[in-house]
């Protein structure tokens, strides 16, 4: 953390994100991610100025498992999105977290050198933490920062770790289930409620694999999708063909996503989405900050030790032990 971002006012840097300052957005999201106490009310203050000033928006997940070629796809899908000189791009990578330092540990900006140099472009690498749902716990406080700072596409890559994944269906407006073809149990490895969060389908990497076992793979996934429960009553998800290697399908990719967005705003859907997002939100961050506040109590750390004991030695259960701690902050109504 540089001096400047210590020294200057919560006003002076949100003055500096809206007008677009890279420094000053890079800066505030450092805050965001950081776990002490000082920073973050630092960057929540930022925050809350820059709600006044957000971009008209669209929000895309790219998820799916290791190795369909995630950061791959998202570089040429980027590219294809910047072919219309408006749109100014953000893409937030999602990695794995180092347990030993908490830091990312595959730096996907390296691996979009084609985007990296292109000012209409901003790439944030940030650690999952440790979080199980695909995505940073503060994944959506960067996308309404990046927001205000005019990118107007905001691509979220998650960690590509399973079922967990579907946690970003709360952050963003599409997703795109990437998947390997070829293997002839494509279905396998992926559960059904990412299945079901999907708004579109791209099998990857189709430059390497045969006809017969495209054709298989597609058919097998449009199968899967009939199985499903509709996500939207107005929506089929389409299974396309694509390869970053050689461009195909990416153009019928975000044609699709252009026509996803289309449809919600047509009938009225898409602000009403991204209200129950906030909504969920909100509850998340009551989930979370409740938890620390809990932790960090001085009652809770003096008693918790003790506690543990009695449920070790099986002189009270887990259950009476949690009910104990819980009481002495938070008092049952009567």
């Amino acid at each position: 953390m540089t001096d400047t971002s210590r020294n200057n006012s919560a006003e002076e840097i949100a003055g500096q994100i809206m007008t677009g300052d890279r420094n000053a957005l890079s800066r505030t999201i450092t805050l965001i991610e950081s776990s002490k106490p000082e920073h973050l009310e630092k960057a929540h203050r930022i925050l809350d100025i820059c709600l006044q000033n957000r971009a008209d928006s669209l929000r895309i997940g790219i998820t799916g498992p290791p190795g369909a070629g995630k950061s791959s796809l998202i570089e040429t899908l980027g590219l294809e999105i910047l072919k219309d000189s408006r749109n100014m791009l953000a893409v937030l990578t999602i990695d794995p977290s180092s347990k030993r330092s908490g830091g990312s540990i595959l730096g996907d900006k390296s691996r979009m050198e084609r985007l990296s140099g292109n000012k209409a472009v901003f790439i944030r690498p940030s650690p999952s933490s440790g979080h199980l749902g695909g995505t940073s716990p503060r994944t959506h406080e960067v996308i309404r920062l990046c927001e205000s700072a005019g990118y107007n596409i905001i691509l979220v890559e998650t960690v590509g770790v399973g079922q967990s994944e579907i946690s970003v269906e709360s952050m963003v407006d599409y997703i795109l289930l990437l998947m390997l073809p070829g293997s002839g149990d494509e279905l396998q490895g992926i559960k059904r409620g990412i299945m079901e969060t999907a708004d579109g389908i791209a099998l990857t990497k189709t430059d390497e694999a045969l006809p017969k076992s495209l054709a298989s793979s597609k058919a097998s996934c449009e199968s899967a999708l009939k199985l499903l429960p509709k996500k939207h009553r107005l929506w089929n998800p389409k299974v396309m063909l694509t390869s970053a290697m050689t461009g195909r399908g990416i153009e019928e990719v975000w044609n699709d996503i252009l026509q996803f967005a289309a449809m919600l705003r047509e009938n009225e859907l898409f602000e009403p989405a991204r209200k129950k997002q906030l909504s969920q939100l909100l509850r998340t961050q009551v989930d979370l900050q409740l938890k620390d506040a809990f932790y960090n109590h001085p009652d809770i750390i003096s008693a918790f030790a003790a506690t543990a004991a009695a449920v070790e030695e099986n002189t009270i259960s887990p259950f009476t032990g949690a009910k104990q701690l819980i009481e002495k902050i938070i008092r049952s109504p009567r």
